[in-house]
């Protein structure tokens, strides 16, 4: 075999390669469903007024800052 010939050879089996991942990449994306919206629930209003609640997200700041 010669120079040449083993260039091509490797140039067609690279080409061959990322063109069948493409192929694989293109089918994975096209069969994965879309995720579904989810909304969460509103929060009933205060009863007092003021919309301030100590949420799961607050308590985790409040963690964050201790010293």
């Amino acid at each position: 075999m010669s120079k040449t010939q083993a260039k091509a050879s490797r140039r067609g089996f690279f080409l061959s390669a990322s063109a069948a991942g493409a192929a694989v990449a293109t089918t994975a994306w096209l069969k994965t469903p879309a995720p579904a919206a989810v909304s969460p629930r509103p929060r009933p209003a205060p009863e007092k007024g003021g919309g301030y609640s100590l949420s799961d997200h607050v308590k985790q700041y409040y963690k964050t800052t201790l010293v």
